[in-house]
């Protein structure tokens, strides 16, 4: 009897303990698996779960599963997720700042990418911020480089060469190189090509592999025109809802995903473009006639941006520069 009476009340009193609290997050992101910025967001989220010990447990659904790529902001700012990943470009009409990462030849290398977003980010912060949005991380993709028919190192060699664009900064760089722009979305590249709709375009070394790009072009100029970036970015709400010791292991994950995410960039590039030669295509830096009339293209199409962003991202182009 006392067994039993000692056993009902340790019951009780176990039942009587608190549950260990646990949020549940669920991430839509746009890509695959397989693409570098999905696998750095998974060791980002399993390095969230490991620091709060499971505390705080986000769920990433890739490729377009939970939302589409065009939906992700905005289910966040709703608060249907709470926390996403989107390409940053893709936000441009709402606020130049957005795009700054996407003006040809205004950084393009590494480092200057680096420099730039060191100088965008606090703007970029604040734009979201407006939104009830906190930003986490960034990541660039591989540069985005000419992939032609032909050998070029005379700019004028570009000029009424059919260019696929895919977005108003594309059609204008066409226009200022010579080219004639036409409008081709990704999944039509090869017919394109193939059909002689267009002969050229601009696209990452990773896009160039995944579309096999030495089935209908031939030569891969290295002119890494401009590097996009991925940012991922919280609801402030969700956030500021988490306990402080979440909150700061949250931010320092994302602190490592975004050093990690440059890093896994480069190798990228390096990969991707090692790819394409042993494919079969001719890879070459540009000439440098052509650099300097890509250098005038950059300076050209970052007074239009400056036109749009005003005295805010005078001062942040100033910043880089300066830098």
């Amino acid at each position: 009897m006392y067994f039993r009476q000692s056993l009902l009340a340790g019951s009780v009193a176990f039942a009587a303990l608190p549950a260990l609290a646990q949020t549940a997050w669920d991430m839509p992101t746009p890509y695959g698996d397989a693409v570098f910025h999905t696998q750095n967001i998974i060791q980002f989220t399993d390095a969230v779960r490991e620091a709060t010990d499971g505390g705080l447990d986000i769920t990433v659904h890739s490729a377009g599963s939970l939302f589409a790529h065009p939906q992700i902001k905005d289910s966040v700012r709703r608060g249907l997720a709470p926390i996403g990943e989107i390409l940053m470009s893709q936000l441009v009409n709402e606020n130049p700042v957005f795009g700054v990462d996407s003006i040809p030849f205004l950084a393009n290398n590494y480092e200057d990418a680096q420099r730039l977003w060191g100088a965008s980010r606090g703007a970029v912060e604040t734009a979201l911020a407006e939104q009830g949005l906190t930003l986490l991380f960034a990541v660039p993709w591989p540069g985005q480089s000419l992939f032609l028919n032909a050998e070029v190192t005379d700019p004028a060699e570009l000029r009424g060469i059919s260019f696929r664009a895919y977005n108003a900064a594309t059609e204008r760089m066409a226009q200022l190189l010579g080219m004639t722009p036409t409008q081709v979305e990704a999944g039509d590249i090869p017919t394109a090509f193939s059909t002689g709709r267009v002969a050229a375009m601009i696209t990452s070394p990773s896009t160039g592999v995944s579309s096999q790009a030495w089935d209908f072009t031939s030569h891969y100029i290295d002119v890494q025109a401009w590097l996009p970036k991925n940012m991922v970015f919280v609801n402030t709400g969700a956030f500021e809802a988490l306990s402080e010791d979440e909150r700061a292991a949250l931010l320092e994950a994302a602190t490592d995903a975004e050093a990690r995410g440059w890093e896994m960039s480069m190798a990228e590039t390096a990969t991707q473009i090692a790819r394409l030669e042993e494919a079969g295509m001719a890879v070459s830096t540009p000439s440098d006639s052509l650099s300097e009339a890509l250098a005038g293209v950059g300076e050209t199409m970052t007074a239009e941006w400056l036109e749009q962003a005003g005295p805010s991202g005078e001062a942040l182009i100033t910043e880089y520069r300066g830098n």
